[in-house]
């Protein structure tokens, strides 16, 4: 459905994106991974046609040629674009007109809109008085009001409570099992991990692509876990060979060289000789521990 190819974005001499290529599928959950400053929005912009690569192509499948193209897309922003002093309902009720629906039809698509995202009660609220969660989930209404083919979302997640967070995604599920091809960027990876296929991008870039299952199977390196009371552990391991040491309240996670079959015994031994009691295995690895180390390398980690 969407074919990016060697996509490059400069504003002046700053480099945006450089060298960007990937696939996303009809029907996907497609997620565009990585902290602040990746390139993350540019690449979305691009995706919905609001921007053009200074080189290469970024090709969106969807509907027609042209202007219908572009009204088969649905885009949810960073920031919440729609009108605060309008309600609910006459915020759905201008975007209706805006993309030319049938009155009777925009009235239904509303209330199946409404009752899909929770926000049915409150249809009378000023958009301006909503949580942010209550904002976003609207914002998605808005945006696929007019039943497009692809709904593009920037960070939909950033700066809402965690079980909006869940709400949010609940609702992009159920549009998806609907038929809409979902592309969405965050910088979680808690949400990464509820993504069909994902690219990782880090200073416009990408670093890793493919299902969450195949990222973490090709991380060269093995995780060590340990767990302790032991307030000084990770301090303790400076001295231990390691490519990188991170805690995570009582659990430290030790990156090791994968070839290094005898690290685990050697952890093991090198905190009884500190004196520190803890449990220590190997665990698979997360999308969070692959992520963590390609943006400290800032190359490919498989």
């Amino acid at each position: 459905m969407i074919s990016v190819r060697d996509a490059h974005k400069f504003y002046g001499n700053v480099r945006a994106l450089g060298g960007v290529s990937f696939d996303v599928e009809r029907g996907s959950v497609f997620g565009v991974v990585g902290p602040d400053g990746a390139g993350k929005t540019t690449l979305l912009r691009m995706i919905v046609g609001v921007l053009s690569p200074s080189s290469g192509t970024v090709d969106a499948r969807v509907g027609g040629d042209g202007s219908d193209s572009k009204r088969r897309i649905g885009y949810v922003a960073g920031r919440f674009s729609l009108y605060e002093d309008l309600s609910i309902l006459e915020n759905l009720a201008l975007f209706s007109r805006l993309y030319g629906m049938d009155a009777a039809r925009a009235a239904s698509r509303s209330r199946e809109l409404l009752e899909l995202t929770g926000l049915l009660p409150f249809g009378d609220r000023l958009a301006g008085r909503l949580s942010g969660g209550m904002k976003q989930k609207l914002a998605i209404a808005a945006a696929v009001l007019h039943e497009p083919e692809l709904l593009v979302l920037d960070e939909p997640g950033t700066g809402v409570d965690p079980v909006s967070r869940r709400d949010i995604w609940s609702v992009l599920y159920r549009l998806n099992r609907g038929g809409v091809t979902i592309v969405v960027s965050t910088p979680y990876m808690d949400e990464a991990e509820l993504c069909t296929r994902l690219v990782f991008l880090h200073k416009g870039r990408v670093l890793e692509s493919g299902t969450p299952d195949e990222i973490c199977d090709r991380f060269p390196h093995r995780i060590l876990r340990v767990r302790t009371d032991v307030p000084e552990t990770r301090r303790r391991l400076a001295d231990f060979p390691s490519l990188s040491v991170s805690s995570f309240g009582r659990t430290v996670r030790v990156v090791v060289d994968g070839a290094d079959a005898d690290a685990l015994p050697r952890l093991r031994e090198h905190l009884a000789r500190a004196g520190i009691a803890a449990d220590v295995d190997a665990v698979r690895p997360t999308l969070e521990d692959v992520f963590v180390l390609a943006a400290e390398s800032g190359r490919d980690v498989a």
